[in-house]
């Protein structure tokens, strides 16, 4: 699509605007602004000045103009400087209905200009917008949808993981194995600097174990072999970590930067598990029965929440396989930080346990970059598929959704919220609840086949999961009954008839 001509607003002293693309989604804007907008603000600026500014032997007020152009003169001029660009670049975009993501970069060579009374000021800026793009059909998209049923198995699981979470830390000093909980002063530099990109004073560090691998996040970052690492340490011992910053990073200065984690071990506790009685009084439940039911109903709520994520991410993979477009050249740090805090909402609203959530944000941040590129690509695509439904999310709605979410995790919702608005996620959590509903009308149209969790798990494991922006969510165990796939064969019939 070719951009639209200058746009030009001289009776009203607006700025005119040049446009040219200058790589995937991202264009230049010359922007020039006429020497009487100059002149007005330098003049509006000077008065300001004048009625604050005091010089011995002059009443405030009263000082003269020269006089204050020679003592705070190059002061008032950068700062009128930068709020004319500032209020340019507003109006720029507003009047080319330019849509921006992130800030844009002002040049070396605007960065030194100068404004001078009479004169028009000629600026540029580069900025990443939003692609262009259409959404395919539809109507009528076929989706899988797993049949999960909740075993003894599974609530027996969850009860050892809530005895292991509420029971009794005890302090230690060495010998650390999996799900020993290590506090530890950490900084993180790149190779050859001194001055620290991460630097946490009291990070909680969680010892793997066999089912991980050995792998665990370290501050964020996914370290291959640390409980090798960890396993001979003692506290006040200082380990040293080698590994190379994802690409996919929310902080720019990581990306691809050979980093070193200085690991001060601080304090170390492991947990004896709380025993079930102990469990049932804390509850107050009455008996372990009434317990092992209650953890039922966590489970088959949880597993709602998963079989709808497993839907959605079809949707999903069928709007990355079907659209495709460029994104901007730099992954823009502020849209990978978003995409982060949205993960991160989706695995709390999920039921994950905070610990687990840090784990798979590790993963998500040592994603390939086409992985995390087509992670961004999707946030457009939902992005536009809301449009789309003209969805809109209405406070009721995020006020319920919060709630689910600390029911899920033993909080108030109101300590949620202080807690969501304290970390500048409570966009995000709007966002979600957006996606969602989005998705969810895709799905009220869709061709449903369901599966049994056997199927599910199979198709999991078979399909390629390179470039998908997320594996598909596993359910709480994925055991199945004969009933369970006599309903599902019995599906499948209908479908076919």
């Amino acid at each position: 699509m070719a951009d639209p001509p200058p746009t030009k607003f001289v009776e009203d002293n607006e700025p005119e605007v040049a446009i040219e693309d200058v790589g995937p989604a991202a264009k230049r804007l010359t922007i020039t602004i006429s020497s009487e907008v100059i002149g007005r603000k330098l003049t509006e600026s000077l008065g300001a000045l004048a009625n604050e500014a005091t010089l011995p032997g002059f009443r405030r007020g009263k000082i003269p103009r020269r006089l204050l152009e020679k003592r705070f003169g190059s002061a008032v001029r950068s700062e009128a400087k930068d709020q004319l660009i500032a209020d340019a670049y507003a109006k720029a975009i507003e009047a080319n209905a330019i849509k921006p993501i992130g800030e844009p970069e002002p040049s070396e060579a605007t960065r030194a200009l100068k404004i001078e009374e009479g004169e028009p000021l000629t600026f540029s800026l580069e900025v990443e917008v939003v692609p262009e793009f259409e959404l395919p059909a539809l109507d009528a998209i076929e989706i899988k949808k797993p049949l999960l049923e909740i075993t003894q198995e599974h609530i027996e699981a969850h009860l050892n993981r809530q005895q292991h979470r509420l029971g009794t830390a005890t302090r230690i000093e060495g010998g650390f194995q999996a799900g020993d909980r290590v506090s530890a002063h950490v900084t993180v530099t790149a190779e050859g600097q001194d001055k620290p990109l991460i630097e946490d004073d009291d990070a909680l560090i969680i010892c793997p174990g066999a089912e991980e691998g050995g792998r665990g996040p370290v501050v964020g970052l996914m370290i291959d072999d640390l409980a090798r690492r960890l396993s001979g340490c003692r506290v006040g011992q200082l380990l040293t970590i080698d590994a190379t910053g994802p690409d996919a990073h929310e902080l720019e200065a990581l990306r691809g930067k050979k980093l070193v984690l200085s690991v001060r071990i601080t304090s170390a506790q492991r947990i004896e598990p709380a025993t079930v009685a102990e469990l049932v009084e804390k509850f107050s439940l009455g008996t372990q029965e009434n317990l092992r039911e209650q953890i039922k109903l966590v489970l088959q709520h949880q597993r709602d929440h998963e079989q709808a994520a497993a839907m959605r991410q079809q949707i999903s993979e069928h709007l990355l396989a079907n659209v495709d477009f460029e994104l901007p050249r730099k992954l823009s740090a502020v849209q990978v930080a978003r995409n982060l805090e949205g993960r991160r909402l989706e695995l709390l609203y999920q039921g994950l346990a905070p610990e687990e959530v840090e784990t798979r944000l590790a993963e998500t941040r040592a994603e390939a970059e086409t992985q995390a590129r087509n992670r961004l690509k999707l946030f457009f695509l939902l992005q536009k598929l809301a449009e789309h439904f003209k969805v809109e999310v209405s406070e009721q709605e995020v006020n319920g959704r919060l709630a689910e979410m600390a029911a899920q995790h033993g909080q108030r919702p109101e300590q949620l919220r202080t807690e969501l608005a304290r970390t500048g996620r409570l966009p995000e959590l709007a966002r979600m609840v957006m996606e969602h509903k989005a998705t969810d009308r895709v799905i009220a149209n869709a061709t449903i086949t369901e599966v049994s969790a056997e199927e599910w798990n199979v198709m999991i494991r078979t399909k390629d999961s390179a470039g998908r922006p997320d594996a598909a969510p596993k359910s709480p165990g994925a055991k199945t009954t004969a009933k369970t796939k006599k309903k599902a064969s019995a599906s499948k019939e209908k479908k076919r008839s």
